[in-house]
């Protein structure tokens, strides 16, 4: 399992990107997830501080609907 966080900064479009603990773009303002298996369980969370949630294009692939 891997700690995830969550943009506090919303993109342009509005999201707020889940991204895990080892990316390089993990900013430094973030909100701490916790830990979880995989990013599905990582936005459901993200989903709680915020309306719209987007894996990052970098270390969340398959979560990235852009």
């Amino acid at each position: 399992m891997k700690k995830y966080y969550v943009n506090d900064r919303a993109q342009a479009n509005g999201d707020h990107e889940v991204h895990h603990e080892d990316c390089r773009y993990l900013p430094s303002e973030a909100t701490f997830l916790g830990l979880h298996p995989n990013y599905w369980s990582a936005v459901t969370v993200a989903k709680v501080h915020y309306k719209q949630v987007n894996g990052c294009r970098h270390c969340s692939q398959e979560c990235d609907t852009q």
